[in-house]
């Protein structure tokens, strides 16, 4: 199954048209269940909580940065924006970000180790496509077993000093529909004919297409746009891993 594109302009529409016309709940279970890779949002998803938010907490500055959070993730805003303008107010030092990642380490979501443990023993090949930073994603992939190159995340930007210098605006995944593009590299520079998307926010509904197939996350947090959009909305990593024991 594949979703069929016509002259639309929209990610959003294009989404909507994908889900709403094209995959069925029963559809989308079998790409899950038949994918060559699936891609996973971190924040809210493959951890507990929003990385951004815990360190904006950890800097003094969380009630500032939490509501356009929960803007960006529902889509009312455009991604780039809301990562710019949170990081003006937080302005992090690398010596912060290194003591937040030490002091408080991202807590993994029940479930997602035996997850991506049973898709590497299929050779599924798992990815993590976040707006979140690298540093803190690169941690979360090691606790995981997923290798580093299979990362796709920001980069924060630090003078020699250790101040804030702002964050790398060329990564994809720093503007809107930037994890449709990875999605498109990766099946371009692998070959992979089925990609699953998986994860909680407006960012990750988004990415299919290019993705066979979106799966929406509401373990940690339910976002209404996500839930109401997507034909398969799953609480928890063990329905996941339920269905992949049909095979």
């Amino acid at each position: 199954m594949h979703c069929i594109l016509g002259l639309v302009n929209s990610s959003s529409t294009i989404s909507t048209l994908c889900y709403h016309i094209m995959t069925t709940l029963s559809q989308t279970k079998e790409i899950f269940r038949r994918a060559d890779a699936v891609c996973f949002d971190v924040d809210s998803t493959v951890i507990r909580e929003e990385g951004i938010d815990e360190l904006a907490k950890f800097c003094g500055v969380g009630d500032a940065v939490t509501e356009m959070t929960r803007n960006a993730m529902g889509g009312s805003v455009t991604f780039q924006k809301a990562l710019m303008d949170r990081l003006s107010i937080i302005r992090c030092s690398r010596e912060q970000v290194n003591k937040l990642i030490t002091d408080h380490p991202p807590q993994l979501t029940t479930g997602i180790k035996e997850l991506v443990d049973n898709l590497h023993q299929r050779n599924v090949n798992v990815f993590l496509i976040s707006g979140g930073f690298r540093c803190i994603v690169e941690h979360v992939a090691s606790q995981l077993s997923i290798p580093l190159h299979h990362v796709y995340a920001n980069r924060l930007k630090f003078y020699f000093n250790g101040e804030y210098a702002g964050f790398d605006e060329s990564q994809p995944t720093a503007e809107s529909g930037g994890k449709g593009r990875v999605i498109n590299m990766l099946k371009e520079q692998y070959g992979f004919k089925d990609v699953v998307m998986i994860g909680d926010g407006a960012t990750d509904l988004e990415a299919c297409p290019p993705a066979s197939a979106f799966i929406g996350f509401g373990g940690n947090v339910v976002r209404p746009q996500v839930k109401e959009r997507c034909s398969w909305y799953v609480s928890s990593f063990g329905e996941l891993l339920k269905e992949l024991e049909k095979i």
